[in-house]
């Protein structure tokens, strides 16, 4: 049998850094963002009583019943033991092997695939999709009924604790329940509402936005890094800019209950500006020419994803300008990444394989 499981990625629309851990002890992180319908995927294909049989000692046979592999189809990496007890961090689909362990995996018979359809590095929280969607289909297989906010939490655990990666939880959440979404965080305390907007305003934002992705991967890790050390040294500028941060995304959840989808472009900016003062490394010259040319070309505002970098950039356009703008990205050696919003959040399944 085969258990499948897929998480949404999220675009973070205004508020992002706030939900960090550290961030959340001071003052509550304030988060507005958006499920989008590109996935990260988990299978787990169970394994009935196998043996390898080594031709060159006929007496020899490894029992597959207790083992596991694991592979990774976005970094072709293959990893097998034969007790899941033996995983170990090395570098290698780490993540992974994080998964196992947190849901106290003790028994192996399984391999287990995992797969994104977001590019690596995206800024759209691609791992935490991934921890999600691993979460559920290990809980599957484990036979554990699990609400989203749990799964979110576990797979937030698996960063910050198993491979203790800096961070948030508005990825996991976003991916978990799906939807866009209103976000507070206080302390280890989540609240999570949706925004109760009209299919209009929906369709409007789906047809006007344009997510870009640079073409380079960025090393989040590295970032916060920078904006945690800047924060723990008292840097004026970055607390301001988080401070600012948690404003304007109380302002984007109004401009879009309102339906003032301009206003919430030009909110777009403001983030951008307030998550350029966090730290030198959230922006480059290569970005900062891809806003140029966006603005330039119908862009009312816009903002690099997840930790900035690189990575992807969301752009909001005037209505009627959006193909100018991707043309503009196009021809700039941008990626476009077409998406509609995701109102399902995780989803796991069952499928029997193919004879």
């Amino acid at each position: 049998m085969l258990i499948r499981s897929r998480a949404p990625v999220r675009i973070d629309f205004a508020g992002g850094w706030t939900d960090v851990a550290l961030f959340t002890r001071d003052a509550a992180g304030i988060v507005v963002n958006a499920a989008i319908q590109l996935y990260s995927f988990a299978t787990l294909k169970q394994r009935r009583n196998q043996q390898i049989i080594d031709e060159t000692n006929s007496d020899s046979a490894q029992d597959l019943s207790q083992g596991v592999r694991i592979y990774s189809a976005d970094f072709d990496i293959s990893v097998e033991a034969e007790d899941v007890q033996t995983l170990e961090y090395d570098g290698n689909v780490d993540l992974v092997k994080a998964a196992v362990r947190r849901m106290s995996i003790t028994h192996g018979g399984f391999d287990l695939i995992s797969e994104s359809i977001a590019p690596p590095g995206s800024g759209l929280g691609t791992s935490a999709a991934m921890g999600v969607a691993l979460v559920a289909a290990l809980a599957k297989f484990e036979s554990q009924t699990l609400l989203p906010f749990e799964f979110a939490e576990l797979a937030s655990a698996i960063e910050q604790q198993e491979l203790e990666i800096l961070g948030g939880k508005q990825d996991h959440y976003a991916s978990a329940v799906g939807g866009i979404n209103y976000m507070e965080f206080i302390g280890k305390t989540v609240k999570t509402a949706p925004l109760q907007l009209s299919a209009n305003i929906c369709y409007e934002l789906e047809k006007n936005l344009v997510l870009c992705y640079t073409g380079k991967s960025r090393l989040s890790g590295n970032i916060h890094q920078n904006v945690t050390d800047a924060y723990l040294s008292g840097d004026a500028q970055t607390l301001v800019a988080l401070s600012n941060l948690r404003s304007i995304a109380q302002q984007t959840k109004e401009a879009l209950m309102q339906g003032h989808l301009s206003t919430f472009g030009e909110l777009l900016s403001k983030n951008w500006e307030n998550q350029k003062m966090l730290h030198a490394s959230v922006t480059n010259d290569q970005i900062e020419s891809l806003f140029q040319m966006a603005l330039a070309n119908g862009a009312i505002g816009g903002k690099a994803c997840g930790a900035g970098g690189g990575g992807c950039l969301l752009f909001y356009c005037q209505p009627g300008q959006e193909h100018q703008v991707r043309k503009s990205l196009l021809e700039a050696g941008a990626q476009i990444l077409d998406f509609t919003f995701d109102f399902s959040g995780l989803q796991t399944w069952t499928s029997e394989p193919e004879k």
